[in-house]
């Protein structure tokens, strides 16, 4: 995971780590309550990607018929703990992104 906490200044990261942390369980909450925040932005980033990766490889394993159907419940597991890692880091105040597709950025 690329840590770039050294982008956003600690003012930033110290109001709105507890954006950041509940961006993980509606990505567009931070967007909302502050829209300036970098911090809170990256982090309903983070999270827009992680659900879109949810339901675009649950919707690809649920059509594939026994392969798709035993692969659905790891790639749940993965899921959730990509997820658990993301709360941590929010309400930790780091800006980690998630392995394999964290670089995407959807929200400038």
């Amino acid at each position: 995971m690329l840590d770039e906490t050294n982008k956003f200044s600690s003012e930033d990261i110290e109001q709105n780590k507890l954006m950041g942390g509940l961006a993980y369980f509606i990505f567009f909450l931070p967007l909302l309550v502050c829209p300036d925040s970098k911090f809170a932005r990256f982090h309903a980033n983070q999270s827009l990607l992680l659900l879109i990766l949810s339901v675009a490889g649950t919707f690809i394993l649920g059509l594939l018929p026994i392969i798709g159907w035993l692969l659905l419940f790891p790639f749940s597991i993965f899921l959730f703990i990509l997820y658990i890692l993301g709360l941590i880091n929010g309400f930790s105040g780091q800006a980690k992104r998630m392995p394999l597709f964290g670089n995407v950025d959807l929200l400038k």
